[in-house]
């Protein structure tokens, strides 16, 4: 079985992707920490990265063709990708939605425990960490209707779609495990 998590910044793709493999003893792979390293080997933010993103295809042409790749390779992981519904099509799709001020206050919280990779600009405070998240989704959403004619944000997309602003890590993971067992 593979499950691919998508979702806005801040939603909680890789906490509950993570959770998940964990109770399925699965591999977890997450896209995210691919685009963080790749960031970081650069000595650039993941909003610049974005930017590079843009206007060369390149980065994402390579990630994508790794996400392609292991879906031919492995049968049974899950990963946390915008695009892994687009990639993967035969996976157990999941969207994660949230509340704009939840995902901010939670990118800040991050940015405040020091959980934010240093590729990661850093939020002043919860209503920067809400622009810097907005305009990072406003741009990978432009990038990928431009290169694959595909909206990560359109739910029908998804085979199921998780509400995290009220609910922990655990209880969306529990949801969607629920879904996947009846499905």
């Amino acid at each position: 079985m593979i499950i691919t998590i998508s979702g806005k910044p801040g939603s909680g793709k890789s906490t509950v992707a993570e959770i998940i493999a964990k109770r399925l003893k699965l591999k977890h792979y997450s896209m995210g920490d691919m685009q963080r390293g790749y960031a970081k080997e650069k000595g650039i933010t993941i909003e610049e990265l974005g930017l590079l993103e843009s206007k060369d295809d390149k980065i994402d042409l390579e990630v994508d063709a790794y996400q392609k790749k292991l879906s031919e390779k492995e049968d049974n992981f899950v990963i946390d990708s915008r695009l892994g519904f687009h990639f993967i099509p035969h996976s157990k799709k999941v969207f994660l939605e949230c509340q704009k001020d939840e995902c901010a206050k939670r990118i800040y919280n991050d940015t405040i425990k020091n959980r934010r990779d240093s590729s990661e600009r850093k939020a002043k405070s919860i209503k920067d960490a809400k622009r810097i998240m907005e305009k990072r989704e406003k741009d990978n959403q432009k990038r990928f209707l431009k290169y694959y004619q595909t909206d990560f944000l359109d739910k029908k997309n998804y085979d199921i779609i998780v509400d995290t602003t009220d609910i922990t890590a655990e209880e969306a993971a529990e949801k969607i495990l629920k879904f996947i067992k009846k499905h």
